[in-house]
């Protein structure tokens, strides 16, 4: 029987979405990094580069503040991950 996959009360508690204001890390555009995908902080809005980009900018972020839950900013994903439950839904 496949296991259920529960969604976390703090992806449960996201009511409206952060939508990203521009396609890029604003770290690596302050630093000339460069990033692969980005994701945006539900909590503040900060849009940020994912793990498999150098500077791991979103990890970090969501390590420094304490703020759980971010979404895809990548055009055509619809998903949400929480870091500290290390949960996904998709919406």
């Amino acid at each position: 029987m496949a296991q259920e996959n529960k969604i976390c009360e703090h992806i449960e508690a996201i009511k409206e979405l952060k939508l990203p204001l521009k396609h890029e890390c604003s770290e690596c555009v302050k630093n000339g990094g460069q990033w692969v995908h980005l994701r945006t902080c539900q909590t503040c809005g900060e849009t940020l580069c994912c793990d498999s980009s150098p500077n791991q900018h979103m990890t970090k972020h969501a390590h420094k503040t304490g703020h759980p839950v971010v979404i895809s900013a990548e055009p055509g994903e619809r998903w949400l991950w929480c870091y500290k439950d290390e949960s996904f839904a998709e919406y």
